[in-house]
């Protein structure tokens, strides 16, 4: 209920804010989008803006914030990243059309659109290399089996899968969420949690909005169908989450209908699984201190497009176990490897190509500007030099690159690239109301519109030069929006035209500080013809615009597979570049259980080596599922620092580079598919859920003895070191055993536990392999080299002392370390208690094989030649070298 006494715009503002009031208000007011009462102090808090009040309501003075209009995407951006929702209140028409009924009439004004994380389309709210979905999940019958649904506003994708809970959190993993939707009774649910964890927002909707059958009938509107069998068959719980998108994008749109591609509904069978745990330890997308780069995708990226960048990221996250659609990947990076001309070509084109997929959904959504339509043309031009360009003789996926793009040599498309090539001027502006973005001599309508409006502004000119000769004074006529034309004369001047004879030729219009305005008879004529032309001017620039965008729309099917087209040959002719800059080799992918690497490298660590002019040293890896040819467990030793780790990780990594469709960092890799990878790799605890840090590690143990089968892929580091020597030896020794007996999976397991390699004596397919190290004049040395057989110690404390701890520390470890192998080498009792306490045993300081500042200068130093002037200045200098 608004109080009485409420102002007209305050009423309005208030229903709109009853409407929307788990979002931030815009509300339009002239040139400024403003925020009031709460919304004013969340936002100016969240902007680092100005918080002021205007006027009363109830009593209290109104909070006020506002932003510019025409940079609010910017403010806009920083409220969604800190996980606002936007409101957009917007006019929806002008001041003349609200006189019309009544004088003390407001324009009105309407929420034209909802902006979530989810459902962000505008280029200055979206990373052009990173896809950002909006998803929804839903549980069937028993809760076992659940549904998540997903869709790309800013792209049209629309898919749903149907799967085992974890399996739903694996995927979700991948997605690049933005926002989830869910019932607000499924919020409780752990796998909801789980998967909410990797999404940007939540956002519940009440249960009345997950009906099966209401979905369908509302998606069968959408898409014009009588029926979903045309795009597959859907189980209840999918069809729930697909509505649940459906009808909250229509909602964010403020009630447009979602422009979507037709659902498709995704098999889990053919994706590799990895967990979320795995993706953030081996840093697919993402480093660990959650950056672009430093990470898998950025060390590998070679793509000229937007739409490509976005592609290859989605490949290597979601991995396949396709052999046939990985070898036609492979097939086509192995073309263009060989053909460095073609490649060449093809990227300094595709270096030109705009954002296809984003602009053509903006176009759809209604949201679309004159640059978009320009990027459309320019995308069109440029894909038909590339079909032109392209081979006769192409590999399978290729070939259908081709097949797409020769859709540009259709009639109807050729013809909407040349009309919206001549139309757009090279650099328009970013909003259609602002006109001025077609180009002269497209259309001679408008030409002749803007010549009355051009020959206006000359007679303009003409009158100010005739009016400062009438009056003898030098006049200018100049122009604003508010009084349109009018001559504007000093004060002083001011007087002459205001007093006879001048005054029946000059009529006052307002006074200034500054200045005195007049106008006459001809220039309101003038002003009056110059207004209306620049209206029919933009009036004929919008009804070439809705030509232009009906025509668009009318081919958007043709455009989407002219953008995917050229996102895909952009991924092969990115990974192709790679693989000859990096001497990556094609791998020899079966399904077999095979996993032989010669001269395998870590793709990030070794371009961070690259940059600094170091050379990575490479490693051979083999492992055998069926333990006939090689060890399925191998177990790693060595000391700290010396590439366990790195070791681990590459080898994950290219068994996700191979079934990504993409060359790897080797000699050569032979290996049988993998269906799942895990990683436990790291320490890391989770205090907001109260885990410690070996919890978390027995957390993701557990989660891998539990789902790992014989074509999984797992590296483990380290586990059981945080708990006692003999609780932690024990642990180890049970995972390894599980690993090889019941998992029976390709495992690399890095372990500091020597007693674990007298396992390889025990367990047939189990086998020792250690990273080199040596010491060479007190110094340890690491070599990075894997070899065969356990390491013959794990150089703790020369690790120790590389750390910086101080000689006595060291020398004190050596003590203890020297005591202990004693007393396991006698097989006796721990005899640590006869050892002196520290203090006690005074250990003297190690002192190092290299000569410090001090040493030097006495080494160099011939007493005999020194003055005693000269000695006592030697004796200063070296008490500033301590």
């Amino acid at each position: 209920m608004i109080p009485s006494g409420t102002t007209p715009v305050m009423a309005q503002y208030l229903a709109a804010k009853e409407q929307h009031r788990d979002a931030l208000l815009f509300f339009r007011m002239g040139d400024f989008y403003e925020l009031f009462f709460e919304d004013a102090k969340a936002a100016a808090s969240a902007l680092d803006i100005a918080l002021t009040k205007r006027g009363q309501h109830l009593g209290e003075d109104i909070a006020m914030a506002g932003v510019p209009a025409h940079s609010a995407d910017a403010y806009i951006a920083k409220l969604v990243k800190k996980g606002f929702k936007i409101a957009i209140c917007d006019q929806t028409e002008d001041a003349a059309e609200a006189r019309k009924r009544g004088s003390k009439s407001v324009v009105r004004r309407d929420v034209v659109r909802i902006i979530t994380p989810g459902t962000l389309t505008e280029d200055a709210l979206l990373d052009p290399r990173h896809a950002n979905r909006l998803a929804a999940l839903s549980y069937a019958a028993g809760g076992l089996e659940a549904a998540l649904a997903w869709a790309d506003v800013s792209t049209g994708e629309f898919a749903v899968m149907e799967a085992p809970v974890q399996r739903l959190i694996d995927e979700a993993s991948a997605l690049s969420i933005g926002e989830l939707v869910i019932v607000d009774s499924d919020l409780s649910k752990a796998s909801a949690k789980a998967i909410a964890s990797v999404s940007g927002s939540v956002t519940p909707r009440p249960a009345k909005t997950a009906d099966a059958k209401s979905a369908a009938r509302a998606l069968e509107q959408g898409f014009g169908v009588q029926t979903l069998d045309g795009f597959g068959t859907f189980g209840k719980a999918e069809l729930i989450a697909l509505g649940l998108i459906y009808d909250y994008i229509s909602l964010t749109q403020a009630g447009l209908a979602p422009r979507l591609m037709p659902p498709k509904r995704v098999e889990t069978s053919g994706i590799m699984a990895i967990d979320a745990t795995t993706r953030v330890s081996l840093e697919l997308d993402r480093s660990q201190r959650g950056t672009r780069e430093g990470s898998l995708l950025a060390a590998i990226d070679r793509t000229r497009t937007a739409a490509g960048g976005r592609l290859l990221a989605e490949r290597l996250c979601r991995p396949l176990l396709d052999l046939p659609i990985i070898k036609a990947r492979l097939n086509s990076i192995e073309f263009l490897v060989g053909d460095s001309d073609q490649r060449r070509e093809i990227r300094e084109t595709l270096s030109q190509i705009p954002d296809v997929s984003r602009a053509l959904s903006r176009l759809e959504l209604g949201r679309g500007g004159p640059r978009d339509l320009r990027a459309l043309a320019i995308a069109l031009v440029e894909g038909a030099q590339i079909s032109a360009r392209l081979a006769i003789d192409l590999p399978e996926e290729l070939a259908l690159v081709r097949r797409h793009l020769s859709l540009i040599h259709q009639p109807a498309l050729a013809a909407l690239a040349h009309r919206l090539m001549a139309m757009i001027i090279p650099e328009p502006g970013l909003l259609t109301r602002d006109g001025g973005f077609v180009a002269g001599g497209f259309d001679p309508v408008l030409d002749e519109i803007r010549l009355l409006s051009t020959n206006a502004r000359q007679v303009v000119a003409n009158l100010q030069a005739e009016v400062s000769q009438q009056s003898g004074l030098p006049l200018k006529i100049r122009n604003n929006a508010v009084l349109g034309f009018f001559i504007e004369a000093t004060p002083k001047q001011a007087e002459a035209l205001m007093s006879p004879p001048l005054n029946a030729l000059f009529i006052h219009r307002q006074t200034t500080a500054s200045a005195v305005r007049f106008t006459n008879q001809r220039l309101m004529e003038l002003d009056g013809q110059i207004a209306r032309a620049s209206e029919r001017a933009l009036a004929r620039e919008l009804e070439l615009w809705n030509e232009a965008l009906a025509e668009v729309v009318a081919h958007s099917a043709g455009l989407r597979d002219v953008g995917d087209a050229l996102a895909t040959l952009d991924v092969a002719a990115g990974l192709a570049e790679w693989a000859v800059e990096v001497d990556a080799s094609r791998p020899l992918l079966d399904e077999g259980l095979s996993f032989s690497v010669r001269g395998g490298r870590h793709p990030v660590v070794e371009a961070a080596l690259r940059k600094s002019g170091e050379i990575f040293t490479a490693n051979a890896c083999h492992l055998d599922g069926s333990g006939a040819e090689a060890p399925r467990l191998t177990l790693i030793t060595g000391p700290n620092m010396a590439g366990k780790s790195t070791y681990l990780r590459q080898n994950a990594l290219l068994a996700i580079l191979a079934q990504a469709g993409s060359f790897v960092p080797a000699e050569s890799l032979q290996m049988g598919l993998v269906d799942r990878i895990f990683s436990r790799v790291g320490a890391s605890d989770d205090l907001t859920k109260g885990r410690s840090t070996f919890m978390v590690e027995m957390v993701e143990t557990a989660t891998i003895l539990n789902r790992a089968g014989p074509r999984a892929f797992v590296i483990l580091d380290e586990i059981g070191r945080g708990t006692s020597t003999y609780d932690g030896l024990a642990i180890a020794w049970a995972v390894a055993e599980h690993l090889h007996e019941s998992n029976q999976c390709r495992a690399l397991f890095a372990t500091h536990y020597h007693e674990l390699t007298a396992l390889a004596e025990r367990l047939r397919a189990c086998g020792n392999a250690s990273l080199r190290a040596k010491e060479w004049k007190g110094e340890l040395v690491f070599l990075h080299e894997v070899v065969d057989g356990a390491a013959d110690r794990s150089y703790g404390v020369q690790v120790a002392k590389l750390a910086g701890l101080p000689p006595s520390a060291v020398a004190r470890a050596k003590s203890v370390l020297a005591k202990l192998e004693k007393t396991q080498n006698n097989g006796g009792p721990s005899a640590l208690n006869d050892l002196p306490l520290f203090a006690a045993s005074n250990p003297e300081p190690e002192i190092s094989a290299v000569p410090n500042a001090v040493e030097k200068a006495l080494m160099d130093l011939d007493p005999d030649q020194l003055t005693p002037r000269e000695a006592l200045d030697f004796v200063y200098a070296l008490k500033k070298m301590l």
